[in-house]
């Protein structure tokens, strides 16, 4: 159950990662618009909590464990100050994650389908040891 749950994490990176290559302008609209329209969805965040302590217990014993760490620690560390932060420094980091140009937004996902492709091959998913 474990392998599946850090695969479907895998996958929102692929899926997230390959829209923010393919129309970064579009998505970053996108979410632009649906904080405008419904702020309190910033509650979700708290999945990003759960999906990071899934990440840091889950790949204990995997390959490139540093890496998971760090990933796990940081999308915990994400999630509480956009789900519990103040309501300021939220408006500064999130108006100032909305303004890159789309060059970032590609740089991030470019990182965020190495972090997938990673992580399937810690899970043995891809590649052949």
């Amino acid at each position: 159950m474990n392998e599946y749950a850090l695969a479907a994490i895998a996958g929102i990176w692929l899926a997230d990662g390959l829209s923010l290559l393919v129309a970064p302008r579009f998505v970053v609209e996108r979410v632009r618009e649906t904080l405008q329209g419904n702020p309190s969805l910033l509650i979700w965040q708290l999945v990003s909590v759960v999906a990071g302590i899934v990440l840091l217990v889950g790949t204990l014993e995997f390959r490139y464990q540093p890496l998971w760490t760090l990933t796990a620690t940081s999308m915990m560390t994400k999630g509480l100050f956009l789900a519990w932060g103040s309501p300021a420094w939220r408006a500064i980091v999130i108006g100032w994650c909305l303004q890159r140009e789309d060059v970032d937004y590609r740089f991030l996902g470019i990182g965020l389908c190495t972090l997938a492709v990673l992580l399937l091959h810690a899970l043995g998913w891809l590649g052949h040891e």
